[in-house]
């Protein structure tokens, strides 16, 4: 008898452990799928579309809105990358890898390019950590060297 019940509080464990896998791994895929559709949006510049993938309001670390963390809406989201891309028309970002991190983040690793109204070009490797929560991306840490070359 106490062996059964042994048998069966193990067999309880491991289904419970397997369904939990289960669940980070179908979060992970479709946070994945989040993160696509956003750099669908970001490479065809439909900036409202890619808006609309965030919260209300979400967390941004970024280097171009400042130190610390920066509360931005859906619509100065939207205003941002307008504005960046009047200045760079063929703003276009390559995903080089996608890291899902746990149920909630991505690690997106990818190559920022651009032209600016000079014909001077631009290539920035950058890496952004999207928390993703019921869909939504909730906060977008960015990371990329910000610092100008000595000449």
């Amino acid at each position: 008898m106490k062996k059964n019940i042994v048998i069966l509080i193990l067999a309880f464990l491991i289904i419970s452990c397997n369904n939990q896998n289960q669940s980070t791994s179908m979060n992970a895929t479709n946070n994945e799928k989040v993160v696509q559709q956003y750099f669908e949006h970001f490479n065809k510049h439909d900036w409202k579309k890619m808006s609309e993938m965030y919260t209300e309001t979400a967390d941004f670390k970024d280097p171009s809105l400042g130190a610390g963390i920066v509360i931005q809406t859906r619509r100065q989201i939207e205003e941002k990358y307008a504005e960046l891309n009047k200045t760079f028309p063929d703003l276009h970002d390559k995903v080089v890898q996608i890291y899902p991190s746990g149920e909630k983040h991505i690690v997106v690793e990818f190559i920022s390019t651009g032209t600016a109204p000079d014909n001077s070009k631009f290539e920035l490797p950058i890496c952004t950590i999207f928390t993703i929560e019921n869909g939504l991306i909730t906060k977008d840490f960015t990371y990329f060297d910000n610092f100008e070359e000595e000449k």
